[in-house]
């Protein structure tokens, strides 16, 4: 039976948050007794700008990277298949290996930002204008952040895809891969809009004591 990376990775993604869910559930319920106050405006009130900034930063390159790793490994089993009988396809279907590894690159990018704009802040006794200002900035922070990551998962998977045909095809007939490598750019190009429209997130976003 042949191992199906994305199908596991699809049911970790998954089954993790259930599980996650479920653990916090059983412990605000049973072990603190305070499950009246699990609820969602509860959380997102209660819980820490740092944290949700955190969460961006580590998604946003987490996701990059797995979505990069995906498309290297299906790229480059393709290419040194193709290439035993083939050997002339193997430099010049690097390219494809360049491009998954640009999606990675592009969660570093946000990352990076993510980092620069996450700063310490002193909040007052009460829920001043600054609270409410940093609170709005990690939530930015981390909407900037899933939204890279999820977009260079996608698009790495789809780099990885059209790149081990790219090589199957050129072992096959060299006069297509041009062709395919169009393709290819046009799917690597998904990855950029995730990146501009991540940085224009963060352009809303200030954190600080300063307003």
């Amino acid at each position: 039976m042949d191992f199906n990376l994305r199908g596991f990775l699809a049911k970790l993604w998954v089954y993790g948050w259930i599980a996650a869910i479920i653990c916090i559930s059983i412990f605000y319920t049973i072990i603190l007794g305070k499950g009246e106050t699990l609820s969602v405006g509860w959380y997102l009130n209660t819980s820490s700008s740092y944290m949700w900034a955190g969460l961006g930063i580590g998604l946003s390159v987490g996701l990059s990277v797995a979505g990069a790793a995906v498309g290297i490994y299906t790229t480059g089993v393709s290419i040194m298949g193709a290439g035993i009988k083939t050997p002339r396809i193997k430099t010049k279907n690097l390219i494809s290996v360049i491009f998954c590894e640009a999606v990675a690159i592009y969660g570093l990018i946000t990352a990076i930002i993510l980092t620069e704009l996450t700063k310490e802040f002193h909040p007052g006794p009460v829920m001043d204008e600054i609270y409410y200002m940093n609170k709005f900035s990690g939530f930015l922070l981390f909407g900037s952040g899933i939204a890279v990551g999820l977009v260079n998962l996608v698009c790495g998977m789809a780099v990885g895809q059209v790149g081990s045909s790219a090589a199957i095809t050129d072992a096959a007939n060299n006069t297509l891969f041009v062709k395919i490598l169009i393709i290819e750019i046009f799917g690597s190009a998904i990855g950029l809009f995730g990146l501009i429209v991540g940085i224009y997130m963060t352009s809303k976003a200030h954190m600080g004591d300063k307003k």
